[in-house]
């Protein structure tokens, strides 16, 4: 889908060269996209890049997926093959053109419906970061959505939600949770409809499949008979929170425009789980949201998972739009309510009455710096000469480099005057 616009600065200097990447891929090494903002591209060049990008497409479409699954499903177990290699359920027809491939047999109903399973994870930091929710976080997520009274789910980048939604509709009558999934990975297309599944970029609010999947979104988020909507988006974290708040307003603007009448003073309900540490950075673009103390771990991954101690736990927060209150996280892993804050929070997370706040953000006790007038980390330490707590083992050595961008002292980069925050 479309680039995105950067701007590479050099050391103090205000103006900075615009140029267009990847919104999706950080890498060069996955994507070498680049071009000048004002640079003119020759006839050549773009012929060449639209045979590149043509020869890169899927080989076959949504459609064609669906088509292909209807027919895998009727084929008796012994019949049923996945390549491992190749990512791709395979009919009979099929087995020659791959046979030195590594196969999965016997595909069963139960893992046709759970397809993050049978799916390798895409586990680039930079692009796809596949890390999958724990079965505790999942039925967690799951559990709190219906205790609030959600009965249509959009998940964006959140495929094992998504299919724990599917698989629960399907063996349970009485449910009545549906979820549509919006996800830059084309492998989902084999195992979901055009109504459950659209393949899309979060960088840049680019829907593939065109106008269709856009109004597929559209309806999906149209509430009827009551129903509400709620959107739970899990990004790779690797991935610029500006664009990806960027998509989400795009989001939030497409559910506001179904429901004309009601919906003008209010946000789309939304959970954004993500790091606690670019809590300031989504409060830049979503003052209303809060951090949740929940913990969420991950099945994939090496340091987030949920028990761990010190910086060995998961980092992993809840970032909503919902009133805190109403977030009720499970006693017996040792979340409580503080009744100030009017929130459940860590067990570890001691309510400070200078602060007049929980303000512990990854689990430890905090305490509270007199002379910072804050709540700092356990193992940090007020440093005189650099005026501010920090850990005991560091460098005093203060640097006279400022602001990368305009050379002045007092701020970094981020937050320089000179940078236009469009």
């Amino acid at each position: 889908g479309p680039a995105l616009l950067f701007v590479k600065t050099s050391q103090g200097k205000e103006e900075g060269r615009r140029f267009y990447a990847c919104s999706a891929c950080r890498d060069r090494k996955d994507c070498n996209f680049f071009q000048w903002e004002d640079e003119k591209v020759s006839e050549t060049r773009l012929a060449a890049r639209e045979e590149y990008n043509r020869n890169h497409q899927p080989s076959l479409t949504h459609r064609q997926n669906v088509d292909r699954y209807k027919n895998f499903v009727l084929l008796p177990l012994s019949k049923r093959r996945f390549c491992r290699e190749c990512q791709q359920l395979l009919l009979p027809a099929e087995w020659e053109e791959h046979s030195d491939h590594q196969f999965l047999c016997d595909i069963s109903t139960a893992q046709l419906k759970s397809p993050s399973q049978l799916l390798y994870p895409l586990e680039n930091k930079k692009t796809n970061a596949q890390y999958l929710f724990a079965d505790r976080s999942c039925h967690f997520l799951l559990n709190l959505l219906i205790d609030l009274g959600f009965r249509q789910v959009l998940c964006v980048g959140t495929p094992r939600l998504h299919e724990m939604i599917h698989s629960k509709a399907s063996q349970e009558e009485e449910f009545s949770v549906r979820s549509l999934l919006l996800d830059i990975d084309f492998r989902y297309s084999q195992f979901y409809t055009e109504d459950e599944f659209c393949h899309y970029n979060m960088f840049n609010h680019h829907f593939f499949g065109g106008e269709a999947a856009h109004e597929t979104c559209r309806k999906f988020l149209h509430e009827e008979n009551g129903e509400r909507v709620i959107m739970v988006t899990d990004p790779p974290f690797g991935g610029l929170v500006e664009a990806l708040a960027s998509s989400f307003k795009k989001l939030m603007a497409m559910w506001k425009e179904t429901e004309k009448e009601g919906h003008d003073n209010k946000e789309m309900p939304m959970f954004w789980i993500f790091p606690y540490f670019f809590e300031s950075r989504i409060l830049d673009f979503f003052p209303s949201f809060s951090m949740m103390d929940y913990q969420v771990d991950y099945d994939n991954h090496a340091l987030y998972k949920h028990g761990k101690t010190g910086r060995r736990q998961s980092p992993v927060r809840i970032f909503t739009n919902l009133t805190p209150s109403m977030i009720v996280l499970p006693e017996e892993e040792g979340y409580r309510f503080c009744t100030v804050c009017q929130r459940y929070v860590s067990s570890g997370n001691q309510h400070c009455e200078i602060c007049n706040s929980c303000t512990s953000k990854d689990g430890r006790r905090w305490k509270h710096c007199v002379l910072c007038k804050k709540c700092v980390k356990p193992s940090w330490f007020h440093c005189n000469n650099c005026n501010c707590c920090t850990l005991q083992k560091h460098s005093c050595e203060k640097t006279d480099v400022g602001c990368f961008v305009c050379g002045k002292t007092g701020h970094k980069r981020s937050a320089c005057p000179s940078l236009s925050r469009t």
